[in-house]
């Protein structure tokens, strides 16, 4: 496996070319062979029929033996290719040409023929003069045709072989300049901090590269927000926490200083107050945190869901004087999901039912409209008109806050809904005054 792309692409391109070239050749060598063979017969007839010309000019009859003829010859290395007998119509050999066999080329009274003579393939054109009696042959060794094509294509790849590491260097150098973009967005990349979430410029980039400057920027916008996010959350967190703590300071302090035991007393309860709040404060950051760290939620199971209201319900504490009630349909209502999803989103949403209501309140579990849905609703004053787009929100408390809140209840009950596949609606009652959550969930009745 090559690790290098500017290897890879070289090594692609370079095969890439290597095999058209040899296609190429291929292709060459066979048109070649085709056309010169046509070639190289069409000087057969020609030749044959010149010679028949020259002998039937002849006056009389043809005589029983003519001079020595030479044959057409070709320059160079090809001379004395061709090869050319006269023979009478009786079979009598009347006259050859210099390095023509003394064995009959064919026995065909005309057209193109193909005969072994001493092991050598020949291809011959006979022509016959009838009147005059006589037919001329002549013909040429296949071989020689062979390597006619051959050197021709050695002509032709000598030069390739030639100029093949030139062309390496060529296709080195354009794969370099081709990847360049890519350098100098890791040189832009390596030379920024790690607090520099700017987006990657793509503006003179190729439009292959495009799609990973813009996955890149996509990226950086999504660390800018998580990070925007922590800090959000830190900051909110410590505001949070400082009200807690500062009471518990003041309140410790009252506490030792009072001489009266019911001053005592009191301080120590709005202490533990106070505590409550920082550890319910605490409980949900955590939780929070926890469940951002997963996108997805796959530990799924079959889930009954009055059991685990009643669990919910017994595990919160309320004041005096409110009441709960779950209705026994929801003892037939089962939903397939992730129960530690499931029962944080009924915890918060059970806590911020009853936290809400004065003395004498009633929060109600009961099955919603929508098939499979879950509704908790309240008697408590509900939320202001113009929050209700505000619900949710992480921190947010409303004017109708309560002293142990600290605005991250529906926020982490969305969040855990949302993770088990189902939807979170908020809103207020409308037959009274009063907060409705409604859980639509994928249930077996």
């Amino acid at each position: 496996m090559i690790g290098s792309l500017r290897l890879r692409l070289f090594f692609v391109l370079l095969g890439a070319t290597g095999a058209v070239w040899l296609a190429a050749v291929t292709w060459i060598y066979a048109s070649s062979q085709r056309e010169l063979e046509h070639v190289l017969d069409t000087r057969l007839q020609e030749a044959a029929r010149m010679v028949v010309s020259l002998v039937g000019s002849m006056q009389g009859q043809v005589p029983e033996t003519l001079p020595s003829m030479a044959a057409p010859s070709s320059p160079a290395n090809y001379e004395r290719q061709l090869s050319c007998q006269v023979w009478s119509v009786q079979g009598r050999m009347i006259a050859r040409s210099g390095g023509a066999p003394e064995q009959k080329l064919s026995d065909q009274a005309s057209g193109f023929s193909e005969r072994q003579i001493d092991g050598e393939a020949w291809r011959v054109y006979a022509a016959e003069d009838p009147e005059k009696g006589f037919r001329v042959l002549v013909g040429d060794r296949l071989g020689l045709r062979d390597r006619l094509v051959t050197d021709l294509i050695k002509g032709l790849m000598w030069p390739a072989l030639l100029i093949a590491p030139l062309l390496g260097l060529l296709i080195w150098i354009s794969v370099g300049r081709g990847l360049r973009p890519l350098q100098t967005i890791a040189s832009d990349l390596g030379r920024r901090d790690a607090d520099d979430m700017s987006p990657v410029d793509a503006s003179r980039t190729p439009s292959e590269v495009k799609p990973l400057t813009q996955a890149l920027n996509t990226l950086f916008d999504k660390v800018a927000l998580a990070r925007r996010h922590e800090r959000e959350i830190t900051a909110f967190a410590a505001h949070e926490l400082r009200s807690p703590l500062t009471a518990l300071k003041t309140q410790a302090q009252v506490a030792l200083a009072a001489n009266d035991p019911a001053v005592s007393r009191a301080a120590l309860q709005q202490i533990l107050l106070a505590v409550d709040r920082a550890t319910r404060l605490v409980r949900q950051l955590l939780t929070l945190a926890r469940l951002d760290a997963h996108a997805e939620i796959d530990d799924r199971a079959r889930i009954a869901m009055r059991p685990l209201i009643e669990e919910v319900v017994r595990a919160t504490p309320r004041a005096d004087g409110i009441a709960v009630t779950i209705d026994d349909e929801l003892a037939d209502v089962v939903w397939n999901g992730n129960r530690e999803c499931l029962e944080l989103a009924l915890r918060n949403l059970h806590e911020n039912a009853v936290q809400y209501m004065p003395a004498g309140g009633e929060a109600r579990w009961r099955i919603g409209e929508t098939p499979g849905s879950i509704v908790v609703e309240d008697t408590g004053p509900g939320v202001a008109a113009d929050e209700l787009d505000k619900i949710g929100q992480r921190f947010f408390r409303g004017r109708n806050k309560s002293v142990v809140g600290s605005g991250l209840g529906l926020a982490i009950a969305s969040l855990a809904v949302e993770r088990s596949g189902a939807e979170l609606r908020l809103g207020n009652r409308t037959d009274r005054s009063g907060f409705r959550a409604e859980i639509r969930l994928r249930s077996d009745r």
